[in-house]
């Protein structure tokens, strides 16, 4: 018996699939055709498993084959889907367009730590870098004051349907702030879950764009703030501020071993001294050690991380955060301070984007959760 690949393809063109209205082999469904004598095979293949019709149009297949040709033929029809594998949804990384996110900590209050996360911002944006900072310390906002920008109300922007802050921008920055949104005078009360719904929105309801880096100012201590900004962004690594004081120091250690904890994994990229002497503006040459001499550079040591650099207390910091204007805008001895530690971070982010795995974002469970608390 002899019949030719054109003319079965040709006798298939009149089964007509009943759903689309169409010849089953200008649908594409008739795959892996081989003829040898009186035996015939191929395979339909559906485009989903479910065709009720797979069946029905498999067994006119046979009849009219054989119809045509002869009854004795051979006829072999196999049925296959086309079945796309389920592949496990891809979460959305925020921030996709920001290249490193750096947490701002300290131990405990008052030691200067929004001060140093401004001035350190400014020092990144001055070189020509794309720099954003959110002023996560929810519970005492500041960063506004500092910037001269605390009447400022961010305005909102429709990107892709959804509405999207923009940050103020201001010494080169974009800022984004709680204390845009809430009366300076007002006593804000925050229960844990509405202080880190309001840093999450801070983070992913804002048009950020494209950032070389992101400063996020956190309130002192450990608490619920530093586990939703592990849990939603991955974090470069931390930044921890202090004084030489032995207590300040002391609450350094719990902030360290918090990013280093096994669940968060946040490299520790640094420690800053502030406060390390008085230096009257007159005298610039003369140091009082007013709160200890060398406990930053002995806890540094300690602690296997780099001092990133010593400020000192001089009376145009204060005087500079209350006006609006950042120390490291102007030209003296402290500004040059802040630019020497802004070019040490620098080159520690460079070094560890080098050397470590890109952070992942923390999954918290009871257990880690416990072991964060117990630090």
């Amino acid at each position: 018996m002899q019949f030719t690949e054109k003319e079965i393809l040709d006798t298939l063109k009149t089964i007509i699939h009943p759903s689309v209205e169409k010849d089953i082999v200008s649908l594409g469904l008739v795959k892996k055709l081989t003829i040898n004598d009186n035996r015939l095979s191929f395979v339909l293949n559906f485009p989903s498993a479910n065709d009720p019709l797979k069946t029905s149009i498999k067994r006119a297949c046979e009849i009219t084959l054989k119809e045509k040709f002869s009854d004795a033929l051979e006829v072999e029809i196999g049925i296959e889907a086309n079945i796309k594998p389920i592949l496990p949804k891809t979460e959305e990384k925020p921030l996709p367009k920001v290249k490193n996110i750096l947490a701002v900590a300290s131990g405990k209050g008052g030691v200067g730590k929004s001060t140093v996360a401004t001035n350190l911002a400014v020092a990144f944006a001055k070189t020509g870098a794309k720099v954003g900072l959110i002023d996560a310390d929810i519970f005492g906002p500041s960063i506004p004051k500092m910037l001269g920008v605390e009447n400022v109300k961010p305005s909102v922007t429709n990107v892709a349907g959804k509405d999207l802050l923009i940050p103020i921008e201001k010494y080169g920055l974009k800022v984004l702030s709680i204390g845009f949104f809430v009366d300076p005078s007002d006593a804000t009360v925050w229960r844990g879950p509405m202080a880190s719904n309001a840093l999450k929105q801070l983070i992913t309801d804002a048009d950020w764009g494209e950032l070389d880096y992101l400063f996020v100012d956190l309130p002192p201590g450990t608490s619920d703030i530093h586990l939703t900004l592990v849990q939603t962004v991955s974090v470069t690594g931390a930044i921890i501020v202090s004084t030489p004081q032995d207590i300040a120091l002391a609450d350094v250690i719990k902030g360290v071993n918090m990013f280093q904890n096994d669940t968060i994994k946040v490299p520790v990229l640094g420690l800053i001294e502030n406060m390390s002497w008085f230096t009257p503006e007159e005298l610039p040459d003369h140091k009082y050690y007013l709160f200890g001499k060398g406990g930053g550079l002995k806890l540094a040591q300690q602690l296997n991380i780099p001092l990133l650099g010593q400020i000192p207390i001089v009376q145009g910091i204060r005087e500079g955060s209350d006006e609006g204007i950042p120390a490291v805008t102007r030209k003296d001895l402290t500004s040059e301070a802040f630019k020497n530690i802004a070019e040490s971070l620098r080159i520690e982010i460079i070094k560890r984007n080098a050397n470590i795995e890109p952070t992942e974002k923390v999954k918290i469970t009871r257990k880690s959760m416990s072991e964060f608390k117990n630090n």
